[in-house]
């Protein structure tokens, strides 16, 4: 029996992210999807289950730290991992305050990446 591939939905609004995000991911056998507003977000994971969601702070509709609140009321099994360029202590606590179960900050490393969601999908 084949081994079912884990999902990774990456909800941010820079398109070069998402697509170097996808590649990184892709390369490791996940499968991955992509969101560029927390309402897509909202859309996606409504439509079925990831087993870990990548969240920028910034976005264009919603702050993610809002939007990991939601993602959390509606799939709290979810893994979900905030990146941000903009990184400060007070950021980093409110995300994880907030369901966040990592943080990553920009420029992200691609092994960087790869460990912290290899990481956290073994739990």
């Amino acid at each position: 029996m084949e081994k079912k591939k884990r999902s990774v939905l990456i909800v941010d609004d820079d398109k070069s992210i998402l697509r170097i995000f996808t590649l990184i991911l892709q390369k490791q056998e996940y499968e991955t999807d992509t969101a560029e507003t927390g309402e897509e977000a909202m859309n996606k994971i409504s439509d079925r289950p990831y087993d870990l969601a990548l969240v920028d702070v910034k976005l264009p509709d919603i702050d993610g730290i809002d939007l990991l609140r939601r993602m959390n009321s509606t799939n709290p099994s979810m893994i979900k991992i905030v990146i941000t360029g903009f990184a400060s202590a007070e950021d980093g606590i409110k995300a994880l305050d907030s369901g966040a179960d990592a943080y990553l900050v920009k420029p992200v490393r691609p092994e960087e990446l790869v460990r912290l969601v290899k990481e956290k999908l073994k739990h």
